[in-house]
């Protein structure tokens, strides 16, 4: 058996005890991870201090860099998601659906953890907490793959929260680390099917493709985001140059972070120039088609057709005008990713248009794109925003992590 077999065994094994676990019990874990946490605050930094210097050597863009890094108040953003999931009510044991039949029997839907998910994701480690207090909190054991990068960072978050878990009386192997972050290890993570219930790659499009295509264990699929921010003819220019720069600028390595802006051929001579002298606060790079690029100049560079299907994750934003609502709204859909898009217009029926016709996990009206996240839905965090239909869509907090089973009572009915 390999380590990853192992693994996947005991996870098995802490699932079913976490599965009954009171909410009393996993909210005091929960604590106690918290507590812990902070308490250790030292030695998690010291552990990213080395993932940054190593990926400083590599190269890393600026960027990515940040999704690495941690500090003070990064971790205590970690530790208060971590408090977060333990006051929300514990979805696990609630009957959504209770009734009667004409035979006497009474048939309930009752709702149940996944099991052991198995998460993988890439150089983010707040996503190690985040991950493992929202399988915690819905009754889930949960085994970890996160990326090279940030090795050091995910093994010292992991230590300290099975020691936290075995100090509240919970089995360690609730969380668990996968210590190989070759190629291979993911690849059989992917293929765990006798331990594992469900998949959920968390990263750039090339992780989640990769996923998607091998896996044999269900997957949920998250994340891509090539968001849009649609400037309408009838938008407060202000108010769109406000919320383009939050959503271009505020984390641009994130998800829901604006990749391309749409603008209205009506107001774009008065926006892109407006637009731009904010966005040059932060030196981003502009990439326009030619209607764009006649009213940018040198302030923008030509756009190639990838631009409009890139995720950046970086200082760049793809720039097009469009000439109508029509028209962008047929552009987010050949090549939005049904992550998150916004409309910014004081024309109320534009905006219920955008809301009904764009097909998306999150749709806005005249709000930053930033806000789809788990934190801000007022989840305490997210396991990943899913980008799919299936079982979940957007992001992803307690309910999404729970199945529902059946429950019948009967008083010696025979069919």
């Amino acid at each position: 058996m390999t380590n990853l077999e192992q693994q996947g065994r005991a996870a098995k094994e802490a699932a079913r005890v976490l599965a009954v676990a009171s909410s009393a019990q996993k909210d005091a874990a929960l604590e106690a991870i918290a507590q812990a946490l902070e308490a250790r605050q030292a030695e998690l930094l010291a552990a990213n201090a080395r993932d940054l210097s190593a990926a400083k050597e590599n190269g890393m863009r600026p960027a990515l860099l940040d999704r690495l890094s941690l500090d003070e108040g990064r971790i205590a953003g970690i530790v208060e998601g971590v408090r977060q999931v333990k006051a929300l009510p514990d979805p696990i044991g609630a009957v959504t659906k209770m009734d009667t039949r004409p035979n006497g029997l009474i048939i309930g839907k009752r709702r149940v953890p996944l099991g052991v998910i198995g998460i993988i994701y890439e150089a983010r480690p707040n996503v190690t907490v985040d991950a493992a207090a929202l399988c915690l909190k819905s009754g889930n054991a949960v085994i970890l793959r996160g990326g090279k990068e940030a090795f050091h960072s995910n093994s010292a978050f992991v230590a300290v929260m099975r020691d936290a878990l075995a100090a509240a009386g919970l089995p360690q192997d609730c969380v668990a680390l996968v210590a190989d972050t070759s190629r291979e290890s993911a690849r059989a993570l992917m293929n765990l099917t006798s331990y594992l219930d469900v998949l959920i790659p968390r990263g750039g499009a090339g992780l989640i493709r990769s996923v998607v295509e091998e896996a044999r264990v269900p997957v949920i699929q998250t994340g891509v985001g090539v968001c849009h921010i649609y400037v309408h003819q009838e938008a407060d220019l202000e108010m769109a140059a406000d919320i383009l720069f939050n959503a271009k600028c505020s984390r641009p390595s994130v998800c829901n972070a604006a990749e391309c802006v749409l603008v209205d051929r009506a107001v774009a001579a008065q926006f892109l120039p407006l637009a731009q002298k904010r966005l040059q606060e932060k030196q981003v790079e502009l990439r326009a088609d030619g209607e764009a690029l006649a009213i940018l100049g040198a302030a923008a560079k030509p756009a190639v057709p990838e631009d409009w299907d890139t995720e950046f994750g970086d200082f760049t934003l793809a720039v097009k005008v469009v000439a109508d609502f029509e028209e962008a709204v047929d552009f987010i859909a050949a090549h939005g990713t049904g992550h998150s898009e916004a409309i910014v217009t004081r024309d109320y029926f534009a905006a219920q248009r955008f809301l009904d016709q764009v097909d998306a996990a999150a749709v806005y009206v005249n709000a930053s794109t930033r806000f789809t996240d788990g934190f801000e839905f007022g989840l305490g965090a997210e396991i990943g925003i899913s980008t799919q239909k299936m079982h979940a869509r957007g992001p992803m907090g307690l309910e999404e992590l729970t199945s529902c089973k059946y429950v019948i009572y009967g008083a010696g009915q025979v069919r």
